[in-house]
């Protein structure tokens, strides 16, 4: 008998005969995520991925975490591993089952036999083992099959037996890299690392594209934004963050253009920017944090001003939902109380008192001709440096 951890696919079943190509991605991604913690041996059968300690000073309960935040797993469980044999399924059910009960009120054994050879059905398993563990543990906790504290999973496969209490949903999503490549916009605010997550999610490879505004932005400014990159790198592996200055298209904009336009202007000029860093790195869109109606620049016709400009998708997970919603997620990703430290990104530098929030794109393009538009975007790209943030610290 030996510990195991199981990790259950979500969407990846579905996907028929590029099923294998999923499943390599997963293995490499999980690999990554629980080298940390010793020496496993990983693989996939039946719709599984295992993940099995090859010394005795695996931290298992570390891989057990870092497989559960793993996209593209939906469910994991901490297993004992038998041979199909019933009376070496009862005897590891009596001694490893009762410690995972301590102080619930109830469970349940629920049997899946996959090899049909095996000589008893799922109820008889159930039923046989449930006795053996309710015996064990002198019928405290009881038996509940409607509405269990937790579920004792018996699984047969082909090769062996497989026993858990409790399994316990992971965070799901496609694995990492398998839907393509996105450039991130990424400010210190609460919203942008929250879309950069929700389209890693969907399997989206991240790059991320700053926009820095020194010496009217910080360098605890900087900090931050790679402190944000940081949390999203635990979930989706390292991301190069492209930083691109600002300042002199700025402190140009202040001096040359009707200041209501100021910050339709600015976002148009980050669009263009935005796309040349994708082009050049091979990211096939665009993700923003953009929610509508939010602030001022994220009007519908705000957007369509600065969309206009976009040579591929530009993708808002955000955009149909409010702040309480996106905090929430900020939350649980463990970005928001480094999203609310209080150093100003670009966006907050020459702000506007009353922005545009209806403007119409002949007017906009009127007052950017006031400006060498291309000009100054080729010198702020120009400005680009590229930090690599990820397990192995920045470089």
């Amino acid at each position: 008998m030996k510990k195991i951890i199981l990790c259950k696919y979500g969407e990846i079943t579905l996907k028929g005969a590029n099923k294998s190509y999923f499943e390599t991605l997963l293995r490499t991604n999980v690999k990554r995520r629980v080298s940390q913690y010793g020496k496993f041996n990983i693989y996939s059968m039946q719709s599984t991925l295992y993940i099995e300690p090859m010394t005795e000073d695996c931290d298992i309960t570390g891989a057990y975490e870092a497989a559960k935040s793993t996209f593209g797993v939906s469910a994991v469980s901490l297993s004992y591993e038998t041979e199909k044999d019933m009376a070496q399924i009862i005897e590891t059910a009596r001694t490893e089952i009762p410690r995972h009960l301590r102080g619930l009120r109830s469970f349940k054994v629920e049997a899946k036999r996959s090899d049909k050879s095996f000589p008893l059905t799922s109820p008889e398993i159930s039923a046989e083992v449930g006795g053996e563990i309710l015996d064990a543990v002198g019928g405290k906790p009881g038996v509940n099959v409607r509405d269990p504290d937790t579920v004792v999973r018996v699984e047969i496969r082909d090769k062996k037996a497989y026993i858990s209490a409790g399994q316990q949903r992971a965070i799901g999503g496609m694995p990492t890299g398998s839907n393509g490549t996105g450039l991130l916009l990424l400010s210190g605010g609460i919203d942008s690392p929250v879309a950069g997550y929700m389209l890693a999610k969907r399997g989206v490879r991240l790059h991320a594209v700053n926009f820095e505004s020194y010496p009217y932005t910080s360098e605890r400014a900087r900090e931050k934004m790679l402190t944000l990159t940081e949390r999203l790198s635990d979930y989706c592996g390292e991301i190069q963050v492209h930083i691109i200055s600002l300042t002199h298209i700025q402190e140009v904009m202040r001096d040359a253009i009707d200041e209501d336009y100021f910050t339709l202007l600015l976002r148009r000029f980050m669009m263009k920017l935005s796309c040349r860093t994708a082009a050049e790195f091979g990211c096939d869109s665009l993700i923003t944090g953009e929610s509508l109606g939010q602030v001022a620049s994220q009007t519908m016709k705000a957007l369509c001003v600065t969309n206009v400009l976009a040579d591929r998708p530009v993708f808002r997970p955000l955009i149909g939902m409010d702040k309480e919603e996106i905090i929430a997620i900020a939350r649980s990703i463990d970005t928001f109380e480094t999203s609310i430290l209080p150093y100003e990104d670009c966006c907050t530098v020459f702000t506007p008192r009353h922005p545009r929030t209806q403007p119409e794109l002949e007017k906009v393009v009127a007052e950017e001709a006031k400006i060498d538009f291309s000009a100054l975007e080729d010198e702020a790209y120009a400005s680009m440096f590229t930090v690599c943030v990820g397990k192995r610290g920045r470089h």
